[in-house]
């Protein structure tokens, strides 16, 4: 059974590695189908279809520009030397003759990211992954790969760096308009209501430990995949650079550790006061959570050069998040300034009632994860007319906020996109290890699906 599950999980990433295109070509391609909608479902013209888009291009500016500091940052931490030994020393502890605890090890350690920080957890994990092998000679390979992107398969949506809900926690974001008389929601929902929710917390803790259990049973004993010490040892990052001792006034001036702490001050007081005066939970946006990573990633460099350098190296990670975004405000326009986003949700509201939407909104957002593999935008896209249809079923916007979450999350690990770091470091096709990461996509399905019929329609 389980052989037959892994064979089709290798079909699969075949499939869709021939069949799937680049995200932005799959973004126009969605631009396509909202304009047709527009058109024939909405009843615009198409020349108010082309208007509104271009009205939406640019609204998303801002919100890009945080997602791409949420990158950099979360780069330019792990790129650091402290982190650098902290990884060789936790793939020291498991006992390199029982592969299980070496998965165990990196599960947990892309839990805890994933938790903490989609993009800390796409990058360390692929970075992590090679000291684990290092260490644990014995491990399959790709079970191993498998148990480093739990984290992003399971609970990053509901963690610290959700996109969706730090959107709706942030001021003035795109979905709060009341100027405009367009807006989808009509107040701020601070992260107690959605990351703290008692339902999202217990929610987390049992997908967490279903994916890490389902990675563990599912370990070889026979034909284990391993690689041998010198393929290990090739794939092994290399330490950060260290700076040499200044040899000119402006070296010296550079890597003096005043500006350091200057910028640690004036990032991090700010946000201290905030959190003091008016609590976590109104203080938590997706600016406080990318000034919390600057500084770590200040801190951990030390001076400006290292960190400087490491910031320029995490653009390269980022550029698709600069390039797509507008083409998304495109479609947000189109929801937003044409009768599109209410069509699509009374259609949605037709099809549903008050116990199965929350299933759909799951399922609904786990399948555009396979074509758009960038959860902020996608929210934007789809939180015009699946929180209305969700208010016409009186279901509250947190409960669509976290069944969105958990279907983004859910498909995320038959999403070859976010493997590209891991599978680029380690030197393995997705096709070597989807029929592992389809296996527990499958488990993990079956757990979420039943959650969606008990979690509560408002709170």
């Amino acid at each position: 059974m389980l052989d037959q599950f892994r064979r089709l999980g290798a079909g699969l990433s075949t499939i869709t590695e021939r069949w799937v295109p680049d995200a932005w070509v799959i973004c126009l391609m969605l631009t396509t189908v909202a304009i047709v909608l527009c058109i024939v479902g909405a009843g615009a013209t198409l020349e108010e279809t082309v208007l509104a888009w271009g009205a939406g291009v640019w609204n998303l500016l801002g919100l890009a520009m945080q997602f791409t500091i949420a990158m950099v940052a979360a780069h330019a931490c792990v790129a650091s030397r402290p982190v650098y030994r902290l990884f060789d020393w936790l793939a020291s502890l498991p006992n390199p003759g029982r592969p299980i605890q070496a998965l165990v090890l990196a599960g947990l350690f892309s839990l805890v990211m994933g938790y903490l920080n989609w993009a800390v957890c796409l990058v360390s994990c692929a970075l992590f992954t090679p000291f684990v092998l290092k260490r644990n000679p014995n491990v399959d390979v790709r079970v191993l790969i498998c148990a480093s992107y739990l984290g992003l398969g399971t609970v990053w949506h509901g963690g610290l760096s959700g996109s969706a809900p730090l959107i709706l926690a942030t001021p003035d974001n795109p979905l709060l308009d009341p100027a405009s008389g367009t807006a989808v929601v009509s107040r701020l929902y601070p992260v107690t209501e959605t990351l703290y929710n008692h339902f999202n917390l217990v929610f987390l803790l049992v997908i967490g430990a279903t994916g890490l259990v389902t990675t563990c049973l599912l370990h070889p004993r026979e034909g284990v995949r391993t690689l041998t010490p010198e393929q290990a040892e090739r794939i092994m990052p290399k330490p950060p650079e260290v700076d040499p001792p200044p040899r000119t006034p402006a070296e010296f001036i550079d890597q003096n550790r005043f500006w350091i702490l200057l910028a640690v001050v004036l990032l991090g007081y700010p946000l201290g006061h905030s959190i003091v005066t008016q609590g976590f939970g109104t203080s938590w946006t997706i600016n406080a959570y990318n000034i919390t990573f600057l500084v770590l990633a200040l801190v951990l460099h030390g001076r400006a050069p290292s960190f400087l350098r490491a910031c320029r190296n995490g653009v390269d990670s980022a550029w698709g998040i600069i390039v797509q975004f507008p083409f998304y405000a495109g479609i947000f326009g189109l929801l937003q300034n044409t009768g599109l986003g209410k069509w699509l949700g009374d259609l949605f509201a037709n099809v549903a009632t008050t116990t199965t939407y929350p299933w759909i909104v799951y399922m609904y957002s786990g399948f555009m994860n396979l074509f758009v593999p960038s959860a902020g935008s996608k929210w934007m896209i789809e939180a015009p007319f699946l929180i209305p249809a969700g208010e016409q079923l009186d279901v509250s916007v947190v409960t669509v906020l976290l069944a969105y979450a958990y279907g983004d999350s859910t498909t995320n690990l038959i999403q070859p996109f976010f493997a590209i770091p891991i599978l680029a470091v380690t030197r393995l096709r997705f096709g070597d290890i989807v029929g592992y990461t389809f296996l527990v996509a499958m488990v993990c399905f079956v757990v979420c699906s039943a959650a969606m019929f008990v979690i509560p329609a408002h709170w």
